[in-house]
Order: C-alpha cells, then sequence, then structure tokens
C-alpha cells in the first residue's frame, strides 16, 4: 500500500516504509499500546509454560477471555498448527493463566470469570504468505492475522487480514487433527446467522436495517460475541442483543453521559447487563429510529478510535 504526504502545493511525497529489524521491536511496540490497539489489557510478556514460550499473554475483559499474541518476521511456520497448540495448552493449563493473571494484575481473577470458550490467538507480522492467508479462510477459526507496517514519518498501520467471506466451518479439518479436535469442542467463535436465529423474520428484518444505518455513521466493524452483536470503532459503540421479537441495545456511555431528551433510554448503571456502558434501549420498531441514530452518535463521538 502506498502513503503519500500532502505538500502545501497540493503535491504528493511518497512515504516510504521503514521496517522493523527485529521481532522484539514489534512486540515492545504492541504490548506498550495494547489498550489502543486491540482493547486489551496487557497481562505477561515472555510467558514460558510447559516448554512454550508466549510472547505476550493478554487479558480481554469485555469477552472475559485470555487472548495470546505471537509475533513472526519469517513465513516458515503454520498459523494453524501453531494456533492451536498454543490454545490447547491454555485449556490444558487453565489454573497457571489465572495465577499468571493475579500475580501481574492488581485485579484478583477467579475461574468463574473466565470465558475460555472465547479464547484466541493473534498474530502479527510485517506480511504473511498467500498460503497462510488462505489458512484462516474459515468462518469460525479464533485465530487473526494482523500485518503491521512502520512509516518514516513516525506512522504505524495495524492491518487484520479478513476472511473473503468465509463459509466453511473449522470442524472439518478438526476430525483430522486430535488438538485442533479438542480446542474445536471449547473454544467458539460467534457469528451474526447464530445470533439471527434466536428473532423472528420481523426482527431479523428489523435487525438488518438497524445495522445498515448503524454502518452507514461511520468506519464501523461488525463483531458478534458471545451475547451480543457488538459495533465497533476503537472500543465498542453500540451491543445488540437479538430476542425472539426485539431488539435489545447497549450504548457504550457512562452514567450522565448521554443527552436523550425522549428518555427512551435506561439507565442499567446499577442493574447488571451483557452489552458495554449504562444506557440500555429495547427496539420491537423502526418508528424511532433516526432518534436513536442521534443517541448512537453520541456514542460513537466518544469510542472513535
Amino acid at each position: 500500500m502506498a502513503l503519500f504526504k500532502i505538500e502545501n502545493n497540493e503535491r504528493l511525497e511518497n512515504i516510504k516504509e521503514k521496517p522493523f529489524k527485529l521481532e522484539k521491536d514489534i512486540q515492545s511496540l504492541t504490548e506498550k499500546n495494547l489498550k489502543s490497539i486491540f482493547e486489551l489489557d496487557f497481562v505477561k510478556s515472555e510467558f514460558s509454560l510447559n516448554n512454550f514460550r508466549i510472547d505476550t499473554l493478554a487479558f480481554d475483559k469485555d469477552a472475559g477471555t485470555f487472548v495470546i499474541i505471537e509475533y513472526k518476521r519469517d513465513k516458515n511456520f503454520s498459523v494453524i498448527d501453531q494456533g492451536y497448540a498454543y490454545l490447547s495448552l491454555m485449556l490444558n493449563n487453565k489454573a497457571d493463566f489465572i495465577l499468571e493473571y493475579n500475580e501481574n494484575s492488581k485485579e484478583t481473577l477467579k475461574r468463574n470469570d473466565v470465558d475460555w470458550s472465547q479464547s484466541r490467538v493473534i498474530f502479527i507480522s510485517p506480511s504473511f504468505t498467500t498460503y497462510q492467508k488462505e489458512a484462516i479462510n474459515f468462518k469460525d477459526l479464533p485465530i487473526e492475522l494482523w500485518e503491521i507496517r512502520r512509516y518514516d514519518n513516525q506512522t504505524v498501520n495495524y492491518n487484520q487480514i479478513k476472511t473473503s467471506g468465509a463459509q466453511e466451518s473449522v470442524k472439518t479439518i478438526s476430525r483430522q487433527d486430535e488438538a485442533i479436535e479438542k480446542v474445536t469442542k471449547e473454544i467458539k467463535v460467534y457469528t451474526e446467522d447464530e445470533h439471527l436465529e434466536k428473532g423472528t423474520e420481523e426482527t431479523k428484518e428489523l435487525y438488518e436495517t438497524f445495522k445498515s444505518a448503524i454502518l452507514n455513521l461511520d468506519e464501523l466493524e461488525v463483531k458478534p460475541k458471545k451475547k451480543y452483536i457488538a459495533f465497533v470503532s476503537g472500543s465498542n459503540v453500540v451491543d445488540i442483543h437479538i430476542q425472539k421479537n426485539a431488539l435489545k441495545m447497549w450504548l457504550n456511555l457512562q452514567q450522565g453521559d448521554l443527552d436523550d431528551p425522549k428518555e427512551i433510554a435506561r439507565d442499567v448503571s446499577s442493574v447488571g447487563h451483557w452489552g458495554n456502558g449504562d444506557y440500555e434501549i429495547v427496539i420491537r420498531t423502526d418508528e424511532e429510529m433516526e432518534y436513536i441514530l442521534s443517541l448512537i452518535k453520541q456514542s460513537l463521538k466518544k469510542n472513535k478510535k
């Protein structure tokens, strides 16, 4: 990807790439900025366990799960084999991961606080091969590939490699590999379709209407989670849970930060709820869609990366 700087006379000056010399440089930069890049909390660098060494161990508070991050400059490795080896290590040594978190964090994590089914592995590299990119083309793979580029103007770009309309499940290859099969039984990657199955045809249509309108607000990413579907721009902007006859929506704003003259959003700051933020809206029709979008814009302004 070519980058250019616009000079005063509108002439474009090419910004040259400044490659990383060492994996350690990528690791150091990423670890210092985990919250900004991935919304993750740093736990431990170079975590060793059972002859494995994990480059970075992180924790996703939103999903309540551990995330393993590996940095690569060479291209001679299998993302599937290594990814599932790390996930298998985690699932077979849960107590060690919780202990490591508790020893390196101000908060205490209990066994029931962790949702192991949402565990995932992130590989970060200046580039991946076509084979590696094709290897992750499953709809339910708990492995992410991120390419990193550094440029002369002190700019860094992290770009996630997206699957190209994947329909195949990783379970189709799990029968051929014992380690993959074991991990697949415990770890689950959720899809929009699974959430949509909970609603009636009318509710599905209502969701698609709101989804389209929300995505038109800005460059938001749709991330299905265990309990809801998140619309993300840096942080979660709005989370939607599909019920049989309604949508339940949470705005990621703290109590007192929402300007809601019609008072259609319920303050749930003092009660348990799934999504992020202190405001909940139950939607049964699209009659108030424009007004609800104005509330979502407030959350977008607050949470946009």
